[in-house]
């Protein structure tokens, strides 16, 4: 028996899926799919972003997970693959949403974690007993050893993925973990993640990303990961909150481990905004402090942020590029707030009636499909993409990467963020909006 695994790649604005020449952010879920299939099972994966699909396959069945607006080119390869006699199973937070929606195009679908379900599914389709919905909740997560060995030889970049955490003890409305996970956080054992990290160590790798969606939720385990990760003298990214600077252990820990970059979702400088997706947790007064500390312990600082909320105005979102260039945001990303259905903010907009555009297909981040508070959605569309054009504007991004007083310290780092900006401008011109593929 065989399984074929596809990551698919999203449309594009020519409606074509996006190809690129590398993919340097390489996902978990299949290598880690396939540590979960039984020995007696072929597996192969296929990364549509650098790979051509193949249709002529012999695998049994076909596995499809994608992440945000790519769900649209899951379901129509699912139909196709349907249409040549496979059987096809759907999984991934876009599908796990909206699970009764994906059972349309396929045969069955995985919703949330996979480490029980996806065994059982497989038994069930050998004995022809396939069930149309998977779900069953962790009890822990200790999965097994990802098999990274099926994404050597692939066009990646030079860091595989590890996982130590997963889900977020936080309650942002808008924020699909949140709402699969329901503030459920499990972190794995730190001698799981660090086998893991040996193992990629071991294939030749020194750099590699720590997969958490709140790594700072116990403090006490960041510490211990710190100290073990240190002797191995590897280069890890992570994401995590803000809220680490009131650990200046951490902080120090983490620098002396290796770490050069967190990513920080900060969503807005609006305060009225945050507090309106429910992370008024967030000061967004103390951003600039808190990012100066980060930066001055030798961690450089990425973010992601959302415009739209009811705070944001025209100027507000204008201003958001004067601040990405005054704190040196070596690599900032932006998404149109939307409401992705089975998230709290579509429930609140769905009964405001606030939805403008109903068609679940067309939503991408990159257009407003809610009525925001201060503007019309034509309008908050254009200052996402203005404010898109000068962040990566070349006076911004020279300024952000290399133009600025500690370049000196570590120049290979700066010059590497410098070909990522420039990387990513290429893309914006192309109205592709930067994201983790």
């Amino acid at each position: 028996m065989k399984i074929l695994f596809i990551q698919p790649s999203p449309y594009g604005s020519d409606s074509l899926p996006i190809k690129k020449k590398r993919l340097y952010f390489v996902g978990l879920a299949l290598p880690l799919l396939a540590a979960l299939t039984p020995k007696d099972w072929q597996v192969e994966i296929c990364l549509e972003t650098i790979e051509d699909i193949p249709y002529d396959t012999d695998a049994h069945i076909i596995a499809l997970s994608g992440m945000g607006h790519s769900i649209v080119r899951s379901i129509n390869l699912a139909k196709e693959f349907r249409g040549l006699g496979k059987t096809v199973i759907m999984g991934g937070y876009m599908a796990s949403l909206m699970p009764k929606e994906a059972k349309k195009y396929c045969d069955a679908v995985v919703i949330g974690d996979a480490e029980l379900a996806w065994p059982r599914l497989l038994e069930d389709y050998q004995h022809d007993s396939l069930q149309p919905y998977y779900e069953e909740q962790l009890k822990e997560l200790d999965p097994p050893l990802p098999r990274y060995e099926l994404l050597l030889g692939k066009k990646i970049g030079d860091f595989l993925p590890v996982q130590a955490g997963r889900g977020c003890p936080k309650s942002c409305s808008f924020c699909s973990v949140h709402c699969l996970y329901r503030n459920r956080y499990y972190q794995r054992p730190v001698a799981a993640v660090m086998r893991d990290i040996h193992y990629v160590q071991n294939l030749g790798f020194r750099k590699f990303l720590l997969l958490d969606d709140n790594i700072l939720a116990h403090p006490s385990y960041l510490l211990q990961l710190c100290e073990q990760i240190k002797p191995l003298n590897m280069t890890w990214y992570s994401q995590c909150s803000i809220e680490i600077v009131h650990r200046p252990d951490l902080l120090k820990a983490a620098a002396e481990s290796g770490c050069r970059a967190l990513s920080f979702g900060l969503e807005s400088i609006s305060q009225e905004s945050l507090a309106a997706i429910d992370k008024d947790w967030a000061d967004s007064s103390q951003y600039p402090a808190l990012i100066r500390t980060i930066q001055d312990a030798g961690i450089d600082v990425s973010t992601e942020m959302v415009v739209g909320a009811d705070g944001d105005t025209k100027e507000s979102i204008a201003r958001t590029a004067d601040f990405i260039k005054k704190n040196k945001i070596v690599v900032p990303r932006f998404y149109i707030l939307t409401p992705i259905p089975g998230t709290d903010f579509y429930t609140q907009m769905l009964t405001q009636g606030r939805i403008c555009n109903h068609d679940l297909y067309s939503y991408n981040g990159t257009e407003a499909v809610h009525i925001p508070r201060h503007m019309s959605p034509e309008e908050l569309t254009q200052a996402y993409w203005q404010l898109y054009e000068e962040v990566f504007s070349l006076g911004s991004i020279l300024q952000r990467t290399i133009l600025r007083k500690d370049f000196w310290k570590r120049p290979w780092d700066f010059f590497l963020y410098l070909v990522v900006n420039l990387y990513y401008r290429h893309h914006i011109k192309k109205k592709i909006t930067p994201n983790i593929f």
